[in-house]
């Protein structure tokens, strides 16, 4: 007799498993306690004290669901970008977002265009809705809009994915080149323009919320998660044309955001003040990074993001293994998954004791590697 499944084809080929694998699991697995938790492009700087103060009181009110409309928090952002509130989607992090956007655009078999090595979740949820991911590599580290354009040309593609800056190798492209490429594409094609670090990328990086909100192929991605210290509390947010906005009301789960996320993403908004200084704390975290990286004679990568992505010189396997070497003295990094890219490390911005702990570590784990070969 057969065995019998409960699960759809589809659902019966999908592996078992996570997009990123999180330093608890490693904890777990490899009996290792973290010390410096500098792999997950969090802020270790956490969010501002204001912000704190404004979680404790929503804790009070847990017992109650969350507006489903979360009308509070789009005007909120509304005022922020200067847009109608009606141009803004709410959700659980960038992520929970990308998974809700394929299963609006993406019939099983359609053609998904993203960088060969670039955010595996995204990659995640197209498998998970049956996409058929089509892939171009990275040039000069950084994702090529002109093979992004001629791969959704060629396949006729519904969607495109573009993180500006980039994850996981923290360049970027300017404003000017970002918007030339999203009018490039076909009017039948959804761009997906990730702008998840956009707080910490250099001036004239992010394009006016006016060049392209006017785009009805065209939604931009933004986050809590990042600058603003917020990545346990799974805020995200889409900006996009009144169509692409409210679609998301089609499907999403309107009793997916918790109130007190929603009171910490209206505080942090208020609080400019600690945004300018956790974004400044950023960069020379960045700077001390990189400093890091230039004394043990590796090369670290301009960055516009809040990690710095290092060339270690060789291929994924000495990657992997300074990632694994670092883990044993408690500092937990990450590297690309994909070659060439993988020659790489990433390490996360943090607070000064997270990076003494990284300073003192990485010369001992080179020569550890070292003398392995």
């Amino acid at each position: 007799m057969s065995a019998f499944s409960r699960f759809t084809p589809l659902a019966q080929t999908l592996p078992s498993t996570v997009p990123f694998v999180g330093p608890e699991a490693i904890e777990r697995n490899r009996g290792l306690a973290v010390r410096a938790r500098l792999g997950a492009n969090e802020s270790g700087f956490g969010p501002a004290p204001s912000v704190l103060e404004a979680m404790r009181k929503a804790a009070e009110t847990t017992w109650m669901y969350s507006d489903p409309e979360n009308f509070e928090l789009r005007e909120a952002l509304a005022l922020h970008h200067g847009i109608s509130r009606d141009n803004i989607a709410v959700g659980g992090g960038i992520d929970g977002l990308l998974g809700e956007i394929v299963r609006l655009v993406i019939e099983p078999g359609a053609a998904v265009v993203t960088s060969l090595g670039g955010y595996p979740t995204f990659n995640y949820h197209v498998n998970g809705f049956g996409g058929r991911l089509v892939t171009v590599p990275y040039v000069a580290d950084r994702e090529d809009l002109d093979s992004l354009l001629a791969a959704v040309r060629r396949e006729n593609a519904p969607l495109v994915y573009f993180a500006n800056p980039d994850n996981p190798m923290g360049s970027w492209w300017d404003a000017d080149n970002v918007v030339s490429f999203a009018r490039a594409l076909p009017e039948t094609t959804l761009l997906i323009l990730d702008e998840a670090y956009g707080e910490t990328a250099p001036a004239g990086t992010i394009p006016s919320i006016d060049a392209l909100i006017g785009q009805p192929n065209v939604l931009r991605m933004r986050t809590f998660s990042k600058a603003y210290g917020l990545a346990g509390a799974r805020i995200g947010y889409a900006i996009g044309t009144l169509g692409n906005a409210q679609a998301f009301d089609k499907i999403r789960n309107h009793f997916g955001m918790a109130r007190v996320s929603v009171q910490a993403a209206l505080a942090a908004l208020e609080d400019r003040a600690y945004l300018t200084d956790v974004i400044a704390r950023i960069a020379a975290s960045r700077e001390r990074i990189s400093q890091i990286a230039f004394s043990n004679g590796l090369s670290p990568l301009a960055s516009a993001t809040n990690f710095v992505t290092i060339d270690c010189g060789r291929d994924g396997t000495h990657a992997r293994a300074i990632v694994d070497g670092l883990m044993e003295h408690g500092v937990f990094i990450r590297m690309p998954g994909v070659a060439p890219l993988n020659r790489c490390i990433r390490i996360s911005v943090g607070p000064q004791d997270d990076m003494a702990l990284l300073e003192e570590a990485l010369p001992q784990v080179l020569q550890r590697v070292a003398n392995s070969k």
